[in-house]
């Protein structure tokens, strides 16, 4: 009987701990209001999400015309192999959030990483227009940043 307490005890510990982001970016992107997917790409050393990712972008432009929110998940491997995951978030009012992590890639911080910017011109890469229109939510009003 002792036995199987102390073995409750240690996974309610195990589980505390568990699920719960420390990072506060990741915490940013699990908390998020999800958008519809344009999918997942999974891109091989060397390969250009502009020419893997035809079908994905479209979407993404797609939703950018018709003033809608989408999200893409890339997958991409570093010199090493370890792999980047960048989530392109599209909001409904044209900004583009990139989030991406790096918890895997052990030649890196292994943390994640938050960049946005304003009239989106490609999505393989944050090119942005220098001089943003203000809107009315002032964290938005800033031209790309990264954090992390």
């Amino acid at each position: 009987m002792r036995a199987r307490l102390v073995a409750v005890a240690l996974m309610s510990l195990l589980a505390a701990g568990c699920g719960t982001p420390n990072d506060p970016v990741e915490e940013r992107w699990q908390s998020r209001t999800a958008s519809s997917s344009c999918g997942e790409v999974r891109l091989k050393q060397g390969e250009q999400m502009q020419k893997q990712a035809v079908r994905e972008i479209t979407c993404l432009q797609r939703a950018l015309k018709n003033g809608e929110g989408a999200e893409l998940k890339v997958t991409r491997p570093t010199v090493e192999g370890d792999p980047i995951r960048e989530y392109y978030r599209l909001t409904p009012h044209g900004r583009l959030e990139l989030y991406t992590d790096s918890t895997d890639d052990q030649y890196s911080a292994e943390k994640w990483s938050f960049a946005e910017c304003y009239t989106p011109e490609w999505w393989a890469e944050l090119s942005c227009d220098p001089h943003p229109t203000p809107t009315a939510d002032t964290s938005t009003t800033r031209p790309p940043t990264a954090t992390g």
